[in-house]
């Protein structure tokens, strides 16, 4: 082999090496082993359940740092393949405390156009590997996106609230059939809760039980305005 093929070789290896998504260095996982420490630093101590307003919250870490990162790289990057590790971890804390085999999945929906802008739709990536690690069922068609709605982030807490009335409706499978299982939401963050309090509304109304969010990560104000 020439000196010029094997400079080639060397760069198309070089090329085709993954790279971590917060520090672009290679990388021979999904993350390099400085950038999955940061991630992992931000896991609550003790992940488990929080009471929010009738709706129990489980939250694998808090929404800064390291964590803030990857959830934005993972949505508005497109890097789908972020919601294995993700959920890999949030399934480990969910069998620390609570492994309950009792409870089918539901991921909040976004709304079609939405889902179709971006590609995917991260809280179903989520659910998907989460299910996979902890042999809950999933109901992707649990619950619809009925109208578009104006992006959260750009809101006050009670125009959230006031932008996502009626945003939720039953989905396909639910329509058909009520799950026998009490169900339990699957999303990315929480913040002020009015999306998860929205979807949960809409489901009870319609006699399904909600046993709570599991979420990846919680906002900061979140965790120092309640007790858990």
């Amino acid at each position: 082999m020439s000196g010029f093929s094997r400079q080639l070789g060397g760069l198309l290896d070089l090329l085709l090496q993954a790279q971590c998504p917060l520090c672009q260095r290679v990388a021979t996982a999904t993350f390099c082993q400085d950038c999955q420490r940061q991630v992992q630093r931000c896991q609550f101590p003790s992940p488990n359940w929080c009471q929010q307003e009738q709706l129990p919250i489980f939250a694998w870490g808090r929404y800064n740092g390291a964590l803030r990162q990857t959830i934005a790289a993972f949505k508005y990057e497109n890097k789908p393949h972020l919601a294995r590790p993700l959920a890999h971890w949030l399934a480990l804390a969910w069998f620390s405390a609570t492994p309950t085999t009792s409870l089918t999945v539901v991921p909040i929906p976004m709304h079609p156009t939405k889902q179709q802008q971006r590609g995917f739709n991260q809280a179903d990536l989520l659910a998907e590997h989460f299910c996979e690690q902890t042999r809950l069922p999933l109901q992707k068609q649990g619950l619809s996106r009925s109208r578009e709605t104006t992006a959260q982030f750009q809101l006050s807490a009670g125009d959230r609230e006031q932008n996502l009335a009626d945003a939720f409706s039953l989905g396909d499978a639910f329509r058909k059939r009520h799950p026998t299982n009490s169900v339990l939401l699957l999303d990315d963050i929480y913040t002020t809760g009015a999306t998860a309090r929205s979807a949960a509304q809409t489901l009870r109304r319609n006699g399904i039980r909600v046993q709570g969010l599991i979420v990846l990560a919680r906002a900061e104000r979140e965790v120092r305005d309640k007790e858990c």
